[in-house]
């Protein structure tokens, strides 16, 4: 090309820069089509909110400079309408709470944009007429892109939508916490022949079977998104398959429940990016997956594909695959075998994330792991893999993250791991790694995690072990045989966000160090070793911490009264030596447990903590009333107080939900607590050691979740409401030392829970606040609760979830011990003593096979002791003593073993016994009547049946005798009835014996 050709293309080129320029800078000077501007200006009318002022441009001439808005360099309309919220926050079911987005209604008049293209509102809280997406949407028919996800719309969206013929991408996916989108029928999408992209992610699809078939007619799509659907299957059979261009495919989190080799999209081999997580596919890959040498991800996480291992031959062909995950499937298999049937050539070569935590993998890590050199996440956590880390892991210097975690993995962490310089998060947790950590851990300069919690580390943590950790955020050493010392000048490189070193030797002295540490937002030092009051510095430097466990060690001292300005959510102070009044709780607080203390005062008056959901404050001194604003705290579920002073009445707060509620051991007063009523979620309730009076209300036994009950020593009257037996989930029951009168009632056998069958280990951690895992609720067990069983008060600690007994001893109960009680066989604890109880022992108390504790003393039973006590194999203790029992006492071999110093207690106090243990003998006669009494009712049954036989059989025939005697014409029937018979009789003899003999005479 010659000079003067240059020069005339540069010229052209000037030109058509000049032309466009111009024609912008009339649309910027002023040609906005006044119809569309005032088509937008009705559009912002509609908008009721704007709080993130996305509109603020929105004014004067030039509707083409406003924000979101582009118009045509040449014709000046509107093309594009880009109005998509920024910041997005997720919005909730009742309504959008978020402080970005746009408030108000989608205005018909975007009509008048006859030339828009490209519309995007996604993420804001519009809607059109009822909520819905407006149907007239599908009158833009330039529009070639529409995204209005994550709008919380409603209803049924509109089938007009197919008339958008231009659609290239189409987004109306949900959040999944708005109000329900749905349809049943989409078919109107085989209009869009252009469609590219597609998602209604969240809209319930359950009703459409056939949504395979429809996306297979049309073969422009490359990208599908249907999670959250509700879809049933994704076994539908395509003849054929048009789908060709079909990159990304998305159905996790439906419902299918068949052989994942059965889906239709194995045929689509030019896939990418398949995601099925969170379905019920069972099964094995099928060979099809060999021929996807285009995939780079594919996530089956959260499914049961098959218990066996996951065939790899398949997954060895992906070449391109980035991303494999098989979190959670159930796979049993060995992990050596699996990885090296996954490592060949091909398929270790782009491989950068390998998920398979949460299965049941066995053998070790194998060391053939090096070969995968790309690797940026290795997760293989929660399994049982044995072994040693392999040294070759060293090799995989693209690390970035990775989890060894809850495994049984043994052995020294070896160096080589220091070779990773790339790592940024390391997990070792819930092993059984031993020895030190190595110092040269401190080289790992990316690392913003370090868990190595809940191993058997031992060793001292020095300034060296962190001094290149310039980017470590969060550290958990917690639970190991570590000791955690730094010199008091040291001053750390890092700026931590979680500190937890529970367990570890820290003390006596707050560690210094930690003082510069002022973004920490989740700090545990429990179980430390500290002995010491709170230095000055530490409230101002974690007062924006969120979570602070500081329990289990000898702190002493007092709160700052300034606790109720700080930012704490989660703060554990038992089991220390704090002293003082209680200050005001921090208003963000969830879980407060300060038990176990010295704190003395009253509770304070004021309690505004709105968002409480456990409150522990078992053993301290604490005194006076419960104050009238703890009905404030409607959130509070759990609610422990006992062990303190306090008196008076409980608060009647209708509008709290008790889940546990321990008050024992005060000087409480008052009736049974109406408001319990309302409590219909109920676990846990102590009541035990109060000065509670009156009776037990009849809706005592509306509480189907109720498990643990107990109202002893206490001033209870009147009768046990039959409704108590309503009380499925019950499995431990203590009334004693009351004044309860009347009968034990029946139909005991409703109590489920006390049964083999029914019994479930009693709650004892409730759910905390989302993101912080679960609070220990029991931590009183063992501490507080006292179970009176085996003759004497033991301590129940974590133990007590599995304890299942009833307590109604020292009352005034009358009547007999209802028969099927017998029917409880998770019975460990039954005590009855000290009351009136009348009648004789159940015969079936032997069906009781997991008592260890029986207490039937001091009543007035009577007759003798069942032979079948002898069965009980656990039975620890047994006190029959000062009753009426008489009769020789059973013998057995765990029976003989009770009571060695002194086995014949147990008995004392009926004088109608004998036998060994006691040292009256049995006479014949006692011998005789214990054995009818025991044999006799073993055999009631036949025995009545004979009985009854014999009588039956006399009384018919004295019947027919006296008839035949009385009455002359039956008498003469009977007579000519009988001379028939044996005319008959006597004829069909002497033939039958004539044919004999004549058969035996031919012969």
């Amino acid at each position: 090309m010659n000079p003067t050709n240059n020069q005339l293309l540069l010229l052209i080129l000037f030109l058509i820069t000049i032309k466009n320029s111009n024609s912008s800078y009339l649309v910027a000077g002023g040609s906005c089509i006044p119809e569309e501007r005032a088509a937008l200006l009705s559009f912002k009318k509609g908008i009721t909110y704007d709080p993130g002022n996305n509109l603020a441009s929105w004014h004067g001439e030039d509707c083409c400079r406003w924000r979101g808005i582009r118009c045509s360099s040449h014709s000046g309309h509107v093309l594009d309408l880009r109005l998509r919220n920024p910041n997005p926050s997720i919005g909730s079911a009742q309504g959008c709470e978020d402080l970005n987005a746009l408030f108000g209604q989608i205005s018909p008049s975007l009509l008048s944009l006859k030339h828009l293209q490209h519309m995007d509102l996604s993420m804001n809280c519009l809607d059109g007429p009822n909520s819905t997406l407006p149907e007239f949407l599908g009158s833009m028919h330039s529009l070639r892109y529409l995204n209005l996800s994550g709008i919380p719309f409603a209803g049924r969206i509109p089938p007009q939508l197919g008339k958008l013929s231009r659609l290239q991408y189409l987004d109306l996916g949900q959040n999944g916490l708005s109000e329900e989108m749905y349809s049943t029928d989409i078919t109107w999408l085989t209009n869009l022949s252009l469609l590219q992209y597609i998602s209604m992610s969240n809209v319930n699809l359950s009703g459409i079977a056939d949504w395979p078939h429809t996306l297979n007619m049309i073969p422009s799509l490359r990208v599908v998104r249907l999670f959250g659907c509700e879809l049933k299957s994704a076994n539908q059979s395509l003849v054929h398959l048009n789908l060709t261009k079909l990159e990304m495919l998305d159905l996790s989190f439906n419902g299918f429940d068949h052989p994942i080799a059965s889906c239709w999209f194995w045929k689509a081999t030019n896939l990418k990016y398949i995601n099925l997580q969170v379905n019920r596919l069972v099964g094995k890959f099928p060979q099809q997956l060999g021929n996807m040498t285009s995939l780079k991800v594919l996530d089956v996480s959260y499914n049961n594909l098959n218990k066996d291992l996951v065939m790899t031959g398949e997954l060895n062909n992906l070449c391109s695959l980035e991303i494999l995950d098989l979190t959670s499937m159930e796979i049993i298999g060995d992990m050596t075998m699996f990885i090296e049937g996954l490592s060949s050539q091909c398929a270790r070569k782009k491989l950068l994330q390998l998920h398979l935590s949460h299965n049941n993998f066995t053998g070790a890590l194998p060391n053939s792991m090096r070969k995968f050199t790309s690797l940026h996440t290795l997760d293989v956590s929660s399994n049982n893999l044995i072994g040693s880390i392999p040294p070759g892991i060293g090799n995989l210097t693209s690390l970035v993250s990775l989890d060894l975690s809850d495994n049984d993995i043994s052995g020294h962490v070896p160096t080589e791991v220091m070779h990773l310089l790339s790592l940024a998060s390391l997990d070792l947790s819930s092993n059984r790694l031993s020895g030190s950590i190595p110092a040269e851990i401190g080289v790992l300069t990316n690392l913003t995690s370090l868990v190595l919690s809940n191993n058997n580390f031992s060793g001292v943590i020095k300034e060296e072990h962190f001094a290149g950790l310039i980017s470590l955020k969060d550290i958990d050493l917690s639970s190991n045989n570590l000791k955690v010392s730094m010199d008091s000048d040291w001053l750390p490189p890092f700026n931590l966000e979680s500190a937890l070193f529970a367990s570890c030797q820290m003390g006596p002295l707050f560690a210094s160090w930690l003082q510069w540490q002022h973004k920490i937002i989740k700090l545990d030092i429990s179980s430390t070793g500290l002995m010491c009051k709170i230095p000055d510095w530490f409230w101002s430097t974690f007062s924006q911490a969120t979570y602070l466990d500081m329990s289990q060690n000898q702190i002493s001292g007092s709160l700052p009264a300034h606790l109720g300005d700080m930012a704490f959510e989660q703060l554990y102070l038992s089991s220390n030596q704090f002293t003082g009044p209680i200050p005001p709780f921090p208003r963000n607080i969830t879980v407060l447990d300060i038990s176990n203390n010295s704190f003395s005062g009253t509770l304070p008056s004021h309690l505004e903590a709105p968002q409480l959901q456990t409150l522990l404050m078992y053993s301290n001194r604490i005194g006076g009333n419960i104050p009238q604003s703890i009905c404030k705290l409607q959130q509070l579920g759990d609610l422990d107080l006992s062990g303190n002073l306090l008196v008076g009445e409980i608060p009647q707060c209708s509008e709290i939900s008790y889940t546990f509620l321990l008050l024992s051991n005060n000087m409480l007063s008052g009736k049974y607590p109406a408001f319990l009523q309302n409590c219909t979620g109920l676990q846990f309730l102590d009541l035990a050691w109060n000065k509670f009076f009156g009776s037990l209300p009849a809706w005592i036994g509306d509480f189907r979740n109720l498990q643990f009950l107990r109202l002893s020593h206490n001033s209870f009257s009147g009768s046990i409401p039959a409704g108590i037996t309503n009380l499925l989930s019950l499995q431990y029951l203590d009334l004693s030392d009351n004044n309860i009168s009347g009968v034990i009632p029946w139909h005991l056998s409703n109590l489920t829970g006390m049964t083999t069958k029914g019994f479930m280990p009693l709650s004892s951690v409730a759910e905390g606040p989302a993101g912080l895992g679960t609070v220990e609720v029991s931590g009183q067990f063992g501490e507080i609760l006292l179970i009176f069983t085996k003759g004497r008060q033991l301590p129940y600690g974590g133990g007590l979830k599995y304890f299942v007994g009833i307590d109604l001893s020292r009352n005034s109960l009358t009547g007999e011990i209802p028969p099927d009680i017998t029917s409880l066989d998770a019975l460990i604890n039954l005590n009855l003593s000290s009351n009136r109880l009348s009648g004789e022992i159940p015969n079936k108390i032997g069906a009781l096979q997991s008592l260890e504790s029986l207490d039937l003393s001091k009543n007035k039973l009577s007759g003798g002791i069942p032979s079948s006590l002898s069965t009980l194999a656990f039975l620890s203790y047994l006190n029959l003593s000062y009753n009426n029992l008489s009769g020789r006492i059973p013998s057995g071999r765990q029976l003989d073993t009770l009571s060695a110093n002194d086995p014949s207690l147990m008995y004392i106090g009926n004088g109608g016994l004998c036998g060994p243990p006691l040292q009256k003998n049995c006479s014949r006669n006692d011998t005789f009547i214990h054995g009818y009494l025991h044999s006799s009712k073993q055999e009631f049954e036949p025995m009545t049946f004979y009985f009854g036989f014999g009588i039956g059989l006399a009384v018919g025939i004295w019947v027919v005798f006296c008839v035949l005697l009385f009455k002359k014409t039956w008498r003469i029937a009977y007579f000519r009835l009988f001379d028939k018979l044996y005319d008959r009789v006597y004829v069909f003899l002497v033939v039958s014996w004539s044919s004999l003999a004549r058969e035996a005479a031919e012969e």
